[in-house]
């Protein structure tokens, strides 16, 4: 466990925090335009798509949080 603090942490959270809001953005910015006037069913599919897609790159991202590295800890 980590005895000092490190900056990663907090400027992971802002990081992540504007990612988050710069994706949502992007998503209702430009999505409704798209799909509008693709069936109900569809849309949801795809809204529920990209609200979880998102999380992909977010395990390596935790893992410099809170190690440093971009790659998980050997052993």
């Amino acid at each position: 466990m980590r005895e000092t603090p490190t900056y990663r942490i907090p400027l992971g959270i802002l990081l992540l925090f504007v990612g988050i809001i710069i994706y949502s953005v992007i998503i209702a910015r430009y999505a409704p335009g798209i799909m509008g006037d693709w069936p109900t069913w569809l849309q949801t599919i795809i809204y529920l798509t990209l609200g979880v897609v998102w999380l992909l790159p977010l395990k390596r991202f935790l893992i410099w949080m809170e190690t440093g590295s971009w790659s998980p800890p050997k052993g």
